[in-house]
């Protein structure tokens, strides 16, 4: 008895000398860490000459997946997919069973996922069997668990991308998933916009060569590993008998979901011509990086002359972020910010941390709308500079997208194309938000009511705000 003792004793002191090592070196020590970049990699300059490529933007939330399938189905050379989560359901059904048909046609494909929250788990582990199984697909995890390093858990694959046939990129905040596709009325959606680029020359000049140098840059460093980068005999059962599946789940969804498939998509008739067009990213590094696109985005605030317009669900202005952006020199006239209120919000800990600077950022010189939902919430990532200058992408506006994690987002210069965008916005902040005052209450709207929130939503929040308060740098 004494000697079962002795052992749950010390398996407890194990346990718990682990977590404090966790704790302090996955979480506690990022506070001190000053942010670095790769010296082999450059962030792209905005200074572009005129460029030939054109943009569109697809904001409809079942558009955006038939824009994926359409991609897909119509590749001859190659697919190149960047996401960070993929979430079960038909959206993700249908595009594993599209990815099949398409290497199946010759087809080269690449997914790349992040390497803790890719969702593959469960029967889609049988998924991943089959595409790092076929000769035309490669599979790849970003950063994948290490229990022995914490301080790689935050290093995170943010990115979303799609090329194909590196003439045509789809870029923005959405990951793969029902709630990010779903038609009207899909209860728990997540809005969020799509920008589309066309290669017209078919050159290298164009940005869509950028996006494919940094994902190749991605692809073949270090951080990211085989998914599976060999099968055992029983899983490469598996997975022949899940190809098989897939194949046939393909031909399911053609006969029952004919409308989502073999659409003839005019990407150029829906596309607008642009000024220039560039392609920024994060730098890719463990621990803090130094803010590659926070600082673009910045140094594009500090020079608007009469407007900026900021769409992110998540607002967590650190004093670390708040470094990189002088106030005195931000001289726009009209500033307008557009996030989640408690109610619409589905990301609780992120809400913890906007809601001890809420009142700070209503009570200043901005405008401060919030999202009512409640059954749907905001998702999209965008900031519009003088009603000319959009930036548009993965990059949400907290700690983490600014030095944790990998972003991307395209700069588009463009009053035509910032002109759509804005309507988009507007149309939410008319129709679906409430101002905030500076004292946290929120003004009237004709068209939008206040949503009550659950005892127990603003309850758990009000308890992570406690916690959270220390480690916002996380957030």
């Amino acid at each position: 008895m004494k000697y079962m003792k002795k052992i749950a004793v010390t398996i407890l002191a194990g346990v718990l000398i682990y977590i404090f090592y966790a704790f302090i070196t996955g979480a506690f020590i990022f506070q001190f860490i000053a942010p670095s970049s790769s010296e082999d990699q450059q962030n792209t300059s905005l200074d572009k000459t005129q460029s030939d490529d054109r943009v569109f933007h697809i904001e409809d939330r079942y558009e955006a997946g038939l824009a994926r399938i359409n991609l897909i189905e119509n590749a001859q050379e190659k697919i190149e997919l960047s996401y960070y989560t993929v979430h079960p359901g038909l959206s993700r059904d249908i595009l594993f069973s599209s990815i099949i048909e398409a290497a199946d046609r010759g087809v080269n494909v690449r997914i790349l996922l992040d390497g803790m929250f890719h969702g593959i788990k469960g029967e889609a582990k049988s998924a991943a069997y089959a595409f790092s199984y076929h000769p035309n697909i490669e599979m790849k995890f970003y950063e994948p668990f290490d229990p022995v390093r914490p301080w790689t858990w935050n290093n995170r694959l943010h990115d979303k991308i799609l090329i194909a046939d590196d003439q045509i990129a789809l870029m923005g905040g959405r990951n793969i998933g029902d709630k990010y596709f779903g038609r009207e009325g899909y209860n728990g959606a997540s809005n969020d916009r799509d920008l589309g680029i066309i290669n017209m020359c078919g050159c290298n000049e164009s940005t869509i060569t950028e996006i494919s140098s940094y994902y190749q840059y991605v692809w073949d460093h270090e951080f990211s590993q085989y998914a599976f980068p060999e099968l055992s005999k029983n899983k490469e059962e598996m997975a022949i008998e899940k190809l098989d599946e897939l194949r046939e789940l393909h031909d399911f969804h053609l006969n029952v979901y004919k409308e989502a498939f073999n659409n003839e998509s005019d990407w150029l008739e829906q596309s607008v011509p642009v000024n220039n067009i560039s392609f920024i990213h994060n730098p890719v590094v463990r621990m803090n990086k130094e803010p590659w696109v926070w600082k673009e985005i910045t140094s594009l605030i500090e020079n608007a002359e009469d407007s900026v317009l900021m769409q992110s669900p998540y607002i967590i202005p650190t004093e670390d972020m708040l470094q990189y952006l002088n106030l005195s020199q931000v001289n726009a006239a009209e500033i307008t910010i557009i996030t989640n209120s408690l109610a619409a919000t589905p990301n609780l800990l992120a809400y913890s941390g906007y809601r001890e600077s809420r009142n700070k950022i209503a009570a200043s010189e901005a405008k401060l709308y919030e999202y009512q939902g409640p059954d749907e919430s905001l998702h999209g990532k965008t900031f519009i500079i003088d009603g000319r200058i959009s930036v548009v992408g993965s990059f949400n506006l907290d700690p983490r997208s600014t030095f944790l994690s990998t972003e991307v987002m395209v700069v588009v210069d463009s009053e035509e194309f910032a002109a759509m965008l804005m309507k988009e916005i507007e149309k939410d902040i008319k129709y679906n938000s409430l101002l905030v005052d500076g004292d946290g209450l929120y003004k009237e709207n004709e068209f939008t009511e206040t949503e009550e929130v659950p005892w127990i939503k603003s309850t758990g929040v009000w308890l992570l705000s406690l916690l959270t308060r220390h480690f916002t740098y996380l957030l």
